[in-house]
């Protein structure tokens, strides 16, 4: 077998075997398929697409390219994934409330890239807390605590992580096939039985419209069916940023203020029941989506979902003092308002532009080892929708260096009509 061939097959518009699809997965991870080619095969991929059967065959190679983790010890393991966005703090908000229903939580997350903030850089800005167990570790905290969440440090899917950075260094990031390849990768080898998919689309999203996520859930679905994994997914509008907070330890605050029920922004609200419901329907917790919703309301009303967010930081080290009192956490030095320049109603607050000046100011990261700001980002007041005054404070940008801030003030976040 060749990988010019390979590569001459996929630039053809012909379909790759599974032994060929294997064949440049094993040797790319172990270097002998060098990145050039690798970059010649997935641009080719990116114009000519791939049928059903290759994805699922690409999937399960690079899913099996690295360890495979074993939570069969734990029963059924619920996962939640989430195609990216922007104040996407789901993960922080919805998996302590899962856990608190009886449902063990073995979660592996990831670190920002690009405009997408991660759920690890939003953990770590809990000082203390250690995203970086080990598995033994990991799997004992479910078991005694019924949650843990970690960074991806098994070597889990290894060509995915390759193939990952080879794609955002051509511009080949927006591709259906590859990044259905890629999260299905992932979530099979990080051992749950069950998955749920929250697919984004929108200026804030790798999908664009709501066509296309629908192609790339439509895809998934049948990719977790043929890996004997039931998978579900759920469309989320991605146009505007999810919630009022942008940036790492103002996303945290957010998701403690829900878990405490001091308020819950309705968009945030929206996506944290509709996934969780189908969450508890596959863990065979209640028969409809009304009763799952009933339940995950209850568990943020009651405050048991907080009290599991607290075991779990408690449990990986966090200082929980910073949950009790979130005015401890680092603040940013200039905190400018943002000010509406006429009234009207804000017809759109671009979750993409949010995104870009968040990084801006150093809440996100352009290359993975990129050091970031945990206190930077934003805190609207006003969204979609909304009617405004002149002179209204629509929001604050939170910032360690005011010549960016200042930049940042000039942009238009808002548009108001």
């Amino acid at each position: 077998m060749d990988i010019l061939e390979i590569i001459g097959k996929k630039r053809d518009k012909l379909e790759l075997s599974r032994d060929e699809i294997f064949y440049f997965v094993e040797n790319y991870t172990c270097g002998i398929v060098t990145d050039y080619q690798a970059a010649a095969l997935v641009m080719a991929i990116y114009i000519n697409g791939m049928s059903d059967r290759e994805i699922t065959d690409l999937t399960l190679a690079m899913a099996n390219s690295g360890d495979v983790l074993d939570l069969s010890s734990l029963g059924d393991v619920v996962d939640k994934h989430s195609t990216g966005g922007v104040g996407d703090k789901v993960t922080l908000i919805l998996m302590p409330l899962i856990a608190s229903l009886g449902i063990p939580v073995a979660k592996m997350s990831g670190r920002g890239l690009g405009i997408t903030g991660g759920t690890i850089d939003k953990l770590e800005s809990i000082p203390g807390y250690n995203t970086s167990i080990d598995i033994e570790t990991f799997m004992n905290n479910v078991k005694k605590h019924g949650i843990s969440l970690m960074g991806q440090t098994l070597n889990l899917a290894p060509a995915d992580k390759k193939l990952y950075a080879l794609r955002d260094t051509i511009n080949c990031t927006a591709s259906i096939p590859l990044i259905a390849s890629s999260i299905m990768s992932k979530k099979i080898a990080a051992g749950a039985n069950k998955i749920v998919i929250d697919v984004t689309y929108g200026s804030g999203a790798f999908m664009k419209n709501i066509d296309d996520a629908k192609k790339l859930a439509d895809i998934m679905t049948r990719i977790g069916r043929l890996a004997n994994k039931e998978t579900v997914c759920i469309l989320t509008d991605m146009d505007k940023p999810l919630g009022f907070a942008v940036g790492n330890n103002l996303e945290v605050i957010e998701a403690i203020d829900v878990l405490k029920n001091r308020y819950i922004p309705k968009d945030v609200e929206e996506v944290i029941l509709e996934l969780g419901a189908n969450m508890l329907i596959l863990a065979n917790k209640v028969n409809s989506i009304d009763d799952g919703k009933a339940m995950i309301l209850e568990n943020i009303k009651n405050g048991k979902g907080f009290e599991k967010l607290v075991e779990l930081v408690s449990s990986q080290g966090g200082d929980v003092s910073y949950l009790e009192d979130t005015s401890k956490f680092k603040k940013a030095k200039f905190i400018k308002s943002i000010i509406a320049s006429k009234s009207g109603r804000v017809l759109k607050l671009d979750a993409n532009l949010v995104g870009k000046m968040s990084g801006y100011l150093g809440a996100g990261r352009i290359k993975k080892d990129d050091d970031i700001d945990v206190s930077v980002g934003f805190v609207f007041k006003k969204k979609n929708g909304d009617i405004v005054e002149k002179g209204d404070i629509l929001g604050y940008i939170h910032g360690n260096d005011e010549d960016k801030v200042k930049i940042v003030l000039k942009q238009d976040l808002f548009i108001i009509g």
